[in-house]
């Protein structure tokens, strides 16, 4: 049996050597397979993400009743775990978050303090972003909610990394403007203790705007490694790929002549 065999098309000429074929499709078959499992295993924490956060939101505890003990951002239940909230908006102790964007627009992020019928705290709850083209702060319709409600919102736990820009505010201009929550900053200009981390709206809820935050995912750290490796192997078998075709062609030839 002859392992080895030349072919041609046009200027093009390749030797292949069956064994050593065999091999490297046997790599890319290998690396293809792997990369493929790699893209199951991140589809499969979506679905998983998705029926956690359906189950999650059918079985919202009161905001009220989570342990003091589990507020800590290294709790892995505590982000984006959805929350009830029964009580009242404070509507003229309002926010406007500023330079928040959507599709590439500027506006403002709205921000209302929520206070709990059941222990009397102040919770601020993230409602969305308001679009801040033509129109001052002083005269944005920030749709105010009145009167006594329960509403549904999830817990926002800020990454350790993130980046709160500090903000001089201005007590007298009402709503507050800030560059960011910094929520032991706004406990002193309520002159109150604040429920440690903001809560955002989910969807439907009274009040709520455009909902701009990016999708949170307590497994999205896992998700997006999945799919860095499923690139990986993905790339592995191309370059096998490539690497035995220029060993075995003048493919680099050509392509150096046509420059």
């Amino acid at each position: 049996m002859q392992l080895t065999r030349e072919f041609s098309i046009g200027a093009f000429h390749i030797r292949v050597n069956w064994i050593i074929l065999a091999a490297v499709l046997m790599s890319m078959a290998g690396f293809l397979r792997l990369s493929w499992w790699q893209l199951e295993r991140a589809g499969e924490k979506v679905e998983a993400q998705r029926e956690l956060e359906a189950q999650l939101s059918l079985t919202a505890p009161a905001i009220e009743e989570i342990p003091r003990g589990h507020l800590h951002p290294a709790n892995p239940e505590l982000p984006n775990r959805h929350v009830t909230l029964t009580g009242e908006y404070e509507n003229d102790r309002g926010i406007l978050v500023l330079a928040e964007f959507f599709n590439g627009q500027i506006g403002y992020g709205v921000v209302t303090p929520f206070r709990l019928a059941a222990t009397g705290e102040l919770v601020l709850v993230e409602r969305g972003w308001i679009s801040g083209i033509g129109v001052d702060a002083e005269n944005l319709d920030l749709r105010p909610v009145e009167g006594f409600l329960s509403t549904s919102a999830q817990i926002y736990v800020p990454p350790d990394d993130a980046r709160v820009l500090s903000s001089e505010i201005d007590p007298q201009n009402r709503p507050l403007r800030v560059r960011g929550l910094e929520l032991d900053v706004l406990a002193g200009v309520f002159d109150e203790e604040l429920f440690p981390f903001s809560v955002r709206l989910t969807e439907e809820q009274p009040g709520v705007f455009v909902r701009h935050w990016p999708a949170v995912s307590a497994d999205a750290a896992g998700y997006t490694q999945n799919l860095s490796y499923a690139l990986q192997w993905f790339a592995a078998a191309f370059t096998v790929l490539l690497i035995s075709l220029l060993a075995s062609s003048n493919l680099w030839s050509l392509l150096r002549d046509s420059n």
